[in-house]
C-alpha cells in the first residue's frame, strides 16, 4: 500500500526504527530519534543494496518517488545507481581540487614563506577580492583568454590599470602552477600580453646632479626644526632605505660595536644590514639622548609609543622648497643608485643589495645578505664622505 502524507506525519517516534514502505522497495526510515531518511533497497548483480534519497521532509514524498524511479530505471539499465553516485562525487572532488581557486590556494600556500606576512597578505587579498568571485569556482582547464582578460577588465575599468597588471602577473603564476602539477597544458595569460591599457610609469622625482645634490646637502643641514626630524632628513641620504623603514627605526636594531643597523625588508621579510658611516652613527648619537629610551629612534610627535608619521619627512622637505616634483624621501635611493655607479664607481650588485634588492649569482641563486658585507661598509663610508664633501665644497 503506497505512502499518504498523512501517514507519513502521524507515525511517531517508537522504541525501534520503523519502515514505512511505498513499495518497489521505497521506504521511510523512522528513528527512535525521530529522523526520516528515504531509502530503497534493491539487487544488483546478485548483491542486497541500498541507495539514500535524502531526509524527508526536505525530500518530499513526490520527490523521493522521483528518486525511486530514476535509480530502479539504471538498475533495469544494467548501471548501479550506488556507484554511479560515487563515480560523480569523485569526479566533482576532483573538479574542486582542480579549480582556479583551488590551485590558487595551493601555489600561494607554496609562495608565501618567501614574502613578510603584510606583503602575502596583500596579494591574497587581491586575488581573492578582484579574481576569485568570477573564477574560483571554474575548472583550470577551462579557463580561457577571453574570461581572464573580462575579469581583469573590471579592475582596469575603475582606474586600477598597476594592479589590474599585477593581477595578470599573479595569474599567469597560478596557471603555470598548474601546468607543473599536470592540471593544464598551457598556460592561457601568455595569449594577454598587450591587451591591457599600458601602466603610465611615474618614477618618483630625485635629485642626482651632483651640484644639485650639493645644494640639498646644505639645505638639508640648514633645517631648523626639530632634532627628531632633522636626524631623520638627514640620516635619509646617508642610509637611502625605503622611508617605512627609516620612520620606524628600532634602537634595539642598532649595533654600535658592529657599525650595523639590522632589520626585516618590509616586502620580503628577509634580514637587511645597512652599514653605518661614521657620519650616520654621529646623526644617531646626538639623537639618542632624547629618544634613546623609547622603541622608536625617530618617534610620533604625538606619542613615542609610535614612529613618525609617513608624511613628516614629506612635509619636511616640501618646507626646504623640495616638493613631490623636484626631490622625494624615497628619491634618496634614486639619488644613491644614481652616484654610487656614475660617481664613485662601485659595482652594481653592491649597489642593489645597499638597496635591498634580489641580487643573484650566474648560476640563478640569490645572494645571502649578509654577503659582501666589508665592501659594503667600505662603501657606505665613502658615500657618506662624498655627501659631505658636496655639502663643503663652495
Amino acid at each position: 500500500m503506497a505512502l499518504t502524507v498523512l501517514q507519513i506525519q502521524s507515525t511517531k517516534p517508537g522504541a525501534k526504527n520503523q519502515r514505512l514502505s511505498d513499495g518497489g522497495g521505497l521506504y521511510l526510515l523512522l528513528t527512535t530519534k525521530g529522523q526520516r531518511w528515504w531509502r530503497f533497497d534493491y539487487r544488483f548483480e546478485g548483491k542486497r543494496k541500498t541507495l539514500s534519497l535524502g531526509v524527508y521532509p526536505d525530500v518530499t514524498l513526490r520527490s523521493a518517488r522521483e528518486h525511486h524511479q530514476e535509480a530502479r530505471r539504471l538498475v533495469a539499465q544494467g548501471v548501479d545507481p550506488s556507484a554511479l553516485r560515487q563515480q560523480r562525487k569523485a569526479s566533482s572532488e576532483v573538479i574542486a581540487a582542480n579549480s582556479f581557486g583551488a590551485v590558487a590556494t595551493e601555489w600561494f600556500e607554496r609562495q608565501k614563506t618567501q614574502w613578510s606576512e603584510r606583503h602575502a597578505g596583500r596579494i591574497w587579498r587581491r586575488i581573492e577580492q578582484d579574481i576569485l568571485p568570477w573564477l574560483g569556482q571554474r575548472p583550470l582547464h577551462e579557463v580561457r583568454p577571453p574570461e581572464v582578460l573580462q575579469v581583469l577588465r573590471r579592475v582596469e575599468e575603475r582606474g586600477a590599470i598597476e594592479t589590474a597588471h599585477r593581477l595578470l602577473q599573479y595569474c599567469g603564476k597560478i596557471f603555470r602552477y598548474g601546468v607543473a602539477t599536470g592540471r593544464i597544458e598551457s598556460d592561457p595569460c601568455r595569449d594577454l600580453r598587450g591587451a591591457l591599457r599600458p601602466v603610465q610609469e611615474t618614477h618618483l622625482a630625485a635629485v642626482t646632479e651632483p651640484h644639485a645634490v650639493a645644494l640639498l646637502m646644505r639645505t638639508l643641514h640648514a633645517y631648523e626644526g626639530s632634532l627628531i626630524v632633522r636626524s631623520a632628513l638627514q640620516l635619509a641620504p646617508l642610509v637611502f632605505v625605503r622611508p617605512g623603514e627609516l620612520r620606524k627605526a628600532r634602537w634595539d636594531a642598532i649595533d654600535w660595536e658592529r657599525k650595523e643597523w639590522r632589520y626585516e625588508l618590509t616586502k620580503t621579510g628577509t634580514q637587511h644590514i645597512v652599514p653605518l658611516s661614521r657620519q650616520a652613527l654621529s646623526l644617531l648619537k646626538e639623537v639618542e639622548p632624547l629618544t634613546g629610551a623609547g622603541e622608536f629612534v625617530f618617534p610620533s610627535s604625538r606619542g613615542w609609543g609610535r614612529p613618525m608619521s609617513e608624511n613628516t619627512l614629506s612635509a619636511a622637505l616640501k618646507a626646504l622648497g623640495y616638493d613631490g616634483s623636484v626631490h622625494t624621501v624615497h628619491g634618496f635611493r634614486a639619488m644613491a643608485r644614481t652616484l654610487l655607479d656614475e660617481e664613485l664607481s662601485f659595482a652594481p650588485h653592491l649597489i642593489e643589495h645597499q638597496l635591498g634588492h634580489r641580487v643573484k649569482d650566474a648560476l640563478g641563486r640569490a645572494y645571502n645578505r649578509t654577503k659582501h658585507l666589508p665592501a659594503r661598509h667600505e662603501m657606505m663610508q665613502r658615500w657618506a664622505d662624498y655627501l659631505e664633501k658636496l655639502r663643503n665644497d663652495r
